[in-house]
């Protein structure tokens, strides 16, 4: 699809242009020549904003995060609700899977850039509300790392086709009862 961008935000049309290629073939198959090509941009602009592919999926990476901890966030603002937490992790996974097809592979994307590290602090922080520990950093919280866990995987097993369609169906529902049936977020 050419004559996409027109003279306005080349960084933000080449992140598009990238979360679309994702979508339908997966970061693997992405490359800089088919995003410009998407974006109707010459060859060498992606390489100019980003450097190589890896500079391209961290920005889409860093989105991805400052986007998942935005739902994580407002999850936890509106219910307050630990299990409401995990559910909106599955939530995104599903909704936004070219985001969640970079955002935990850190062999695609360059793990030291700054902004990447910002988002994912961002998103982590998010994550261990209701856990119990309030600092990321603290070092080993088993409460926490079993939440993450558990949503990543349900979330991966769903995208995967893994379930059944009863949890396919609801999967929120689905992902809290699992949740509740561990313990995972009782204090």
């Amino acid at each position: 699809m050419t004559d996409r961008y027109h003279h306005g935000d080349l960084r933000r049309a080449l992140i598009d242009a990238a979360v679309e290629a994702v979508a339908e073939a997966g970061p693997s198959a992405l490359s800089l020549r088919a995003v410009a090509k998407r974006a109707g941009v010459s060859h060498a602009a992606p390489a100019h904003h980003f450097g190589d592919k890896a500079g391209l999926l961290t920005a889409v990476a860093a989105e991805g995060f400052e986007r998942f901890a935005d739902a994580l966030e407002a999850a936890w603002g509106d219910t307050g609700d630990f299990y409401a937490v995990g559910a909106a992790y599955v939530r995104f996974a599903i909704d936004r899977r070219p985001y969640f097809a970079v955002m935990f592979r850190p062999e695609l994307v360059h793990t030291d850039d700054p902004d990447l590290e910002r988002a994912a602090a961002r998103a982590a922080a998010a994550l261990h509300r209701g856990s119990g520990e309030s600092d990321p950093d603290a070092g080993f919280n088993a409460a926490a790392l079993g939440a993450w866990s558990l949503a990543h995987g349900f979330a991966e097993l769903l995208i995967a086709g893994n379930f059944p369609p009863a949890v396919r169906a609801d999967p929120e529902a689905a992902f809290k009862a699992v949740a509740q049936a561990t313990g995972l977020g009782r204090a």
